[in-house]
């Protein structure tokens, strides 16, 4: 992969060091050329058949490309606008009640806590504990597993869950365009992710796999336009586009799949083999540093303890470095992807006082 040529195409890295992929990628110069161009024949042209052809073209296009990071069939995606809706989708979807029992992890995002909060409301037992223990929590009692693919808070991964004997729910936020995912080798039942994050897409867009048999389970709760094969009859497709998001603008999808574009040239394994280096010296040099690093695997998120994180994510930002704070933890994260360099890790230590 040529590093310097992926780094090029997001002008922000000319400013910031930007480490803050984790909630919305770097955007790429291509993908707002492509967002405009949208943008522009919208403009030019009106909103009529012409205009509702182009998207759903663009969907078309969409749909193959997410999949492939998925390791999925392209009949087995749903485009999406987060993570948080595809996750919300499936779990109101099985209609769970009283004697059921879904185990998460401690430290869910609350894209997976609401969704978990309604099962609760309707009578459904939820067991949390830390996600290295989810596997051993689940006994005979057990409906479902819905936790995250990567923690949110330290960039652990889940443990294997191929063999937990229940159907399995991802929240793959940190995971699609951060990490390798294959969907089947990972057992899931479904996968929910985000396309603004690692992807670099645009906001108000994601991705759901589904199995097609855990499909037959999950009802379509609010079914829309693009919902049905013939709305007329009420016959639902039969792939999982059933689930698709009701409306995703034209130049919001044109924005993402030119990003993806952008990371597929480079090369996706490529992609995520240096994200994963460069995220692993980071830490290395934090801890090296003295800075108390949170428990992580070989993944793309670096979290640190800080006396007052709000405050030192302020200095850091006036200093010209992107990262967040993650409240009510001691944290400091880092999002280090592959169009990051080694300066934008100097960058970093410099101004943290490491």
């Amino acid at each position: 992969m040529d590093a310097a040529a992926l780094r090029a195409q997001f002008p922000v890295l000319e400013r910031l060091a930007f480490l803050n992929a984790g909630t919305d990628g770097p955007v790429a110069a291509a993908a707002v050329a492509a967002a405009r161009e949208a943008l522009d024949a919208q403009v030019a042209d009106g909103r009529y058949g012409a205009h509702f052809e182009a998207r759903f073209g663009l969907q078309g296009e969409l749909r193959p490309m997410y999949a492939r990071l998925l390791g999925a069939d392209p009949a087995e995606g749903a485009l999406t606008t987060s993570t948080s809706e595809g996750i919300a989708k499936v779990l109101a979807g099985l209609e769970l009640g009283p004697g059921d029992e879904i185990v998460t992890s401690e430290h869910e995002h609350p894209g997976l806590l609401g969704p978990l909060i309604a099962a609760r409301r309707r009578g459904v037992k939820i067991t949390a504990v830390p996600l290295a223990q989810v596997a051993d929590a689940v006994t005979p009692a057990t409906t479902l597993v819905a936790c995250s693919h990567v923690s949110w808070v330290t960039g652990e991964l889940a443990p294997d869950l191929s063999g937990a004997g229940v159907p399995v729910v991802l929240d793959g936020a940190q995971g699609i365009g951060a990490i390798p995912v294959d969907v089947k080798r990972l057992g899931c039942a479904a996968y929910a992710a985000s396309g603004q994050k690692w992807l670099c897409g645009a906001d108000g867009t994601g991705a759901l796999y589904v199995d097609p048999a855990f499909g037959e389970r999950v009802q379509v709760i609010a079914p829309s336009y693009v919902s049905f094969e013939d709305a007329r009859k009420g016959i639902m497709r039969a792939d999982a586009g059933r689930y698709d998001a009701p409306s995703l603008s034209r130049e919001a999808v044109a924005f993402s799949l030119a990003a993806a574009r952008v990371l597929e040239e480079a090369g996706v394994d490529a992609v995520h083999e240096r994200a994963a280096t460069l995220a692993a010296e980071l830490a290395r040099r934090l801890a090296a540093a003295g800075r108390t690093v949170a428990p992580r695997d070989a993944t793309t998120l670096v979290s640190w303890e800080d006396p007052d994180p709000e405050a030192a994510r302020d200095r850091l930002q006036e200093a010209g470095v992107i990262v967040r704070n993650l409240p009510g933890t001691p944290y400091l994260r880092a999002s280090v992807g592959a169009w990051n360099d080694e300066s934008d890790l100097e960058r970093l230590l410099s101004a943290a006082g490491s």
